[in-house]
């Protein structure tokens, strides 16, 4: 007996999963949760510059449509970032490309080399050839991400068969929001063969895992995005062995809502 639009306004009140399960109930249901108004709702309020910004110019004839392509991953901002959507909650997810980090050394080829990689979703990743000192930070503020959310960021990487030196000291991974910092140590090394270290300071695991898309992780830290707008700022480094290590890949650093 309620009129569309306040289904509609009803529905947009809910998350992307259950405006797509109350589709299934009725035609009724159905047209309303199709609505603009629904999905407009569980799209970011900066969508309109993600679409200009995309690399790829973005089909679509609806805000659910929108909504669908940008949850199936955006490359923007020139190919350095992936910006993504929760397909369940709608919330933002960003990958930051290894050119779009500060990484030591990184434009010598006698340390550091680029390649492409048709498993990769940008055009180059950096390839650790050698160096006795591997340090690796990124940034992102948290106006870019969604309020009062939980989030995670995670390194993404792969190590080659021939890699050396990795595994012989620790890495120290750290997590900065504001004046609080997280840290912890972590081997790079093979999921499997993973090891941790005692935490320092808050608690903080460390740990190498294998991703569905093929590649690994490292969880570097985990913060939350409150409506104050401040910068996260995440590092890997290991600066204290004197050892050569290489084989190293580094595609981007990830942050996605923790759950």
């Amino acid at each position: 007996m309620l009129p569309k639009d306040c289904l509609s306004i009803i529905l947009s009140l809910t998350s992307p999963e259950d405006a797509l399960r109350a589709s299934l109930v009725s035609s009724c249901f159905r047209s309303a949760s199709d609505s603009d108004l629904v999905w407009e709702r569980f799209l970011p309020s900066d969508y309109a510059e993600i679409v200009s910004n995309s690399v790829t110019p973005l089909m679509f004839c609806s805000k659910k449509e929108l909504f669908q392509c940008l949850s199936d991953s955006v490359l923007i901002d020139g190919g350095n970032k992936v910006f993504r959507l929760e397909k369940s909650s709608g919330k933002i997810c960003y990958i930051l490309s290894a050119k779009e980090l500060s990484i030591t050394w990184s434009s010598n080829p006698l340390y550091w080399s680029w390649i492409s990689m048709a498993e990769s979703r940008f055009c180059r990743v950096a390839v650790l050839r050698t160096t006795d000192w591997l340090e690796i930070g990124g940034k992102i503020r948290t106006k870019m991400l969604t309020p009062d959310t939980t989030y995670g960021a995670y390194l993404i990487m792969k190590i080659s068969e021939r890699a050396y030196g990795l595994d012989l000291m620790a890495s120290e991974i750290t997590l900065e929001v504001g004046n609080q910092v997280c840290s912890s140590n972590v081997f790079l090394q093979h999921g499997e063969d993973s090891k941790e270290m005692g935490n320092l300071g808050n608690k903080k695991e460390g740990s190498v895992r294998e991703r569905e898309d093929g590649w690994m992780e490292v969880e570097l830290g985990e913060f939350y995005s409150g409506e104050k707008d401040e910068q996260v700022k995440i590092s890997l480094m290991e600066v204290k062995g004197c050892h050569l290590k290489g084989g190293l890949l580094i595609e981007g650093v990830e942050f996605r809502p923790k759950h």
